[in-house]
């Protein structure tokens, strides 16, 4: 019988000067310092900011899946 698991889903918004990649790892370290058990994550936006003709920060939104403790 497999054990009955119950998870949650959150969105975070998080930015890199360097890369998207670099952004998606950014949002993952800081989730991962709050939010336990998370199983899995979700690239739903990516953005950039530009300045003078220039990117200056990747941008993305994650959606975050963890499980709830039982």
């Amino acid at each position: 019988m497999s054990e009955k698991r119950v998870a949650r889903v959150t969105d975070i918004i998080a930015a890199s000067p360097i890369s998207f990649d670099d952004a998606i790892k950014v949002g993952f370290e800081r989730a991962a310092r709050t939010l336990r058990d998370i199983t899995g994550m979700k690239v739903l936006e990516q953005r950039v900011a530009v300045e003078d003709n220039q990117i200056q920060e990747y941008r993305v939104r994650l959606e975050v899946i963890f499980l709830l403790e039982s």
